[in-house]
């Protein structure tokens, strides 16, 4: 038997992790999300990974039910034009995003700020964390 084991697309492997990222920003589960589309949580699985390419309307309900645009898949993709003109800065930045929600007090700090509804307190809390920050610079 000849195993053929095709490399995922940088592509797919991409958007893949766009929607894990998303998915979890939102405290969803994987079984959650396939819930809403009537597949599996293997097959969230497969996409989060990129071994499974998402079709167009999938991709469609996904950013419906993530509640981002489509477009949000593809910030940053390996290839995109913009990249390279926006610069370095822009670049690292949302690498430096993914870090964040990559660590446990980063998501359960969004998880908890994504919840406050009123943009006067959420403001004044940005406003602590930067003066917090700033503080920790000095020192």
């Amino acid at each position: 038997m000849m195993e053929n084991k095709k490399k995922p697309n940088p592509i797919d492997i991409h958007v893949g992790s766009r929607i894990r990222l998303r998915r979890t920003m939102l405290g969803m589960s994987q079984e959650k999300l396939g819930e809403s589309l009537g597949i599996t949580f293997q097959q969230i699985q497969k996409y989060e990974k990129g071994t499974n390419r998402v079709g167009a309307s999938r991709l469609q309900n996904i950013s419906s039910i993530l509640n981002v645009p489509v477009s949000f898949f593809f910030e940053d993709a390996p290839g995109d034009q913009s990249d390279a003109q926006a610069g370095l800065a822009e670049a690292s930045s949302s690498n430096y995003v993914v870090d964040f929600l990559s660590s446990s007090e980063g998501l359960q700090l969004n998880r908890a700020f994504v919840k406050i509804g009123d943009p006067k307190v959420r403001r004044k809390l940005v406003d602590l964390v930067k003066a917090l920050a700033a503080e920790a610079e000095v020192e």
